[in-house]
């Protein structure tokens, strides 16, 4: 038996939650069924798709999808509590499946396009997944031949389903076990009525597992339930004024945390339109964003730079956007400058992670801690900050965080080994960053706890975001090194600009800018690009090694 269909919070925590209006009784279900019966023909959705247009969904025809693809999921015997998995690019069917699964009381496993076969096939393993729906190639992958090829080796999985191309070997979906079918035909073109009853939907059993990147670590399966993911953008829809005349966009991956919750569930559940693009590519996003009349947007910074740099080429600008939340990891702090001659709007910003919680700054309060804070908590959290020293900028403590948002628990993708947060430390969870207060009840972010460098710890993101004002400096990254009279050294890996920059120089800018002599790096490497991961964040383990591997030689 999957051990994670009896998992649940304390009834404890669910009535407290419940009275706090934390969680609750119903679901994003009762939402969709609410718009669909208020406001039938308003728009849910409108997605950009590459070679095939824009595509628009209102309330009625949503809803319509998520109970055709129930019906599908049902059909193929997925019942209460077993997995469907999915691995999709940002398709406008990937929100209506997920609330498919929500529907059988089935529990959702999004799965980026970025994990190649033999973390899938772990995954899978893992999540004794009974369906997975699958793209047939994206970005020059053939990911239905790769699910074709370990099928054999998953007695779990009955049913590959693949959206794009019909399959090639011409299975109907009728043929047993690993059988292979076409989404369109199965899902959107074939009626499938039977549905179980209502009663099946339970806010507080786990819904949702989501996959970390495993930069720091074995990748793990965070496992959600519907409260736990309502707790995660609730708070930031109240406080942004979310309603059905926003429309709402993120670039970042439908299967993940931030693109899942914040750019699809959130704006269903205030009736607003979440509006997708397929592909990242900012020259065309900054047009279909304009016509679509985007007007919340969150992004991780690499991704805020780089729509900021096309509408400098292009001279499109995007007057409908009244708010932009930068999150994800430290945002520069130029960034917050060149928002505000964008936009003409201040920078917001948040924090959170895969396995929950949220902290984020409330526009137009505390104007002059821009740029100096990530905000306070949502509603109903809490955070804790731990050092065994006096805690400030220059010392950070270890950030801590317990609250609704808070998955239930975490589960090894290798190791099998699964945590229970409410059993370890009164529910407080190692969130691995560090961070100090901002003097105003909330905290500012220094960065990864792995990403400390030296003994005296060196502010990274304060020097990164130093060295991106230089005019020689596209991208930036700073990473530790051993140096050789032992201890460690800090490296600054450099995108250059037009021209090519020198330590020397680097190291006077930081200078003049009043930085202490031990914050200074004594390395340069430079790079045609910075690797990083699907969430935009710099994967500062592989520099790590590159840089021990060349200290080596």
């Amino acid at each position: 038996m999957n051990p994670i269909t009896a998992l649940r919070p304390s009834a404890t925590t669910v009535e407290q939650y419940l009275k706090e209006d934390l969680w609750r009784a119903g679901s994003i279900l009762d939402d969709l069924a609410r718009w669909r019966a208020e406001t039938p023909d308003a728009p849910a959705l409108l997605v950009s798709e590459a070679g095939r247009g824009t595509l628009q969904l209102n309330y009625a025809q949503y809803a319509e999808y998520v109970d055709r693809f129930a019906g599908a999921l049902h059909a193929l015997g997925v019942r209460s509590g077993q997995v469907v998995a999915m691995q999709l690019p940002n398709l406008w069917q990937v929100g209506p499946l997920v609330l498919a699964c929500a529907r059988l009381g089935a529990v959702a496993a999004p799965i980026m396009c970025a994990f190649r076969p033999r973390e899938l096939e772990r995954m899978l393993r893992r999540l004794d997944a009974v369906v997975c729906v699958t793209i047939d190639r994206w970005d020059n992958f053939e990911h239905a031949a790769a699910l074709a090829e370990m099928a054999p080796r998953l007695p779990a999985l009955r049913h590959r389903v693949v959206l794009g191309e019909r399959p090639a070997d011409g299975h109907g979906g009728d043929d047993g076990d690993h059988g292979e079918l076409d989404f369109r035909e199965y899902f959107e073109h074939t009626e499938h009525t039977t549905l179980p009853d209502p009663s099946v939907v339970d806010p507080d059993r786990v819904s949702l597992v989501l996959f970390t990147s495993g930069t720091s670590g074995e990748p793990k399966a965070v496992l959600h339930t519907l409260n736990t993911s309502y707790a995660w953008y609730s708070g930031v829809a109240a406080a942004d004024g979310i309603g059905p005349d926003s429309r709402v966009y993120s670039p970042n991956a439908a299967t993940h945390i931030v693109g899942l919750t914040m750019g699809l569930l959130m704006p269903l559940h205030r009736g607003a339109c979440a509006v997708m693009t397929d592909r990242w590519e900012p020259e065309a996003v900054v047009p279909f964003l304009a016509e679509a009349h985007v007007s919340w947007i969150v992004v991780v910074p690499f991704f805020l730079s780089a729509l900021i740099d096309a509408m400098e080429r292009t001279s499109l600008r995007l007057p409908t956007v009244r708010i932009i939340r930068a999150g994800g990891t430290t945002v520069p702090q130029p960034l917050f400058r060149r928002v505000t001659e964008t936009f003409g709007i201040p920078l917001d910003v948040g924090w959170g992670m895969t396995e929950g919680a949220n902290i984020f700054t409330r526009s137009g309060e505390h104007p002059d801690l821009a740029g100096r804070t990530v905000g306070r908590c949502a509603p109903g959290h809490e955070i804790d900050l731990r050092a065994d020293h006096p805690i400030s900028d220059d010392r950070p403590g270890r950030l801590f965080a317990r609250g609704p948002s808070l998955c239930l628990a975490t589960w090894g993708r290798d190791d099998g080994r699964l945590t229970v947060l409410a059993e370890h430390n009164d529910g407080w969870y190692d969130t691995g960053d560090l961070a100090a207060p901002d003097g105003h009840g909330g905290v500012r972010l220094h960065g990864r706890a792995e990403d400390r460098i030296g003994d005296i710890m060196i502010p990274v993101s304060d020097v990164e975001s130093a060295l991106l004002d230089h005019p020689d400096v596209r991208d930036v990254a700073l990473v530790g090194y051993p140096g050789s009279q032992g201890g460690e050294l800090a490296c600054a890996v450099v995108v250059p600009g037009e021209r090519t920059p020198t330590l020397e120089g680097l190291r006077d800018w930081l200078g003049g800018l009043g930085m202490s002599e031990w914050c200074l790096p004594s390395r340069l490497e430079l790079l045609p690009e910075l690797s990083r991961n699907n969430t935009g964040k710099v994967q500062k383990n592989l520099l790590r090694e590159r840089l021990q591997l060349r200290s080596a030689d």
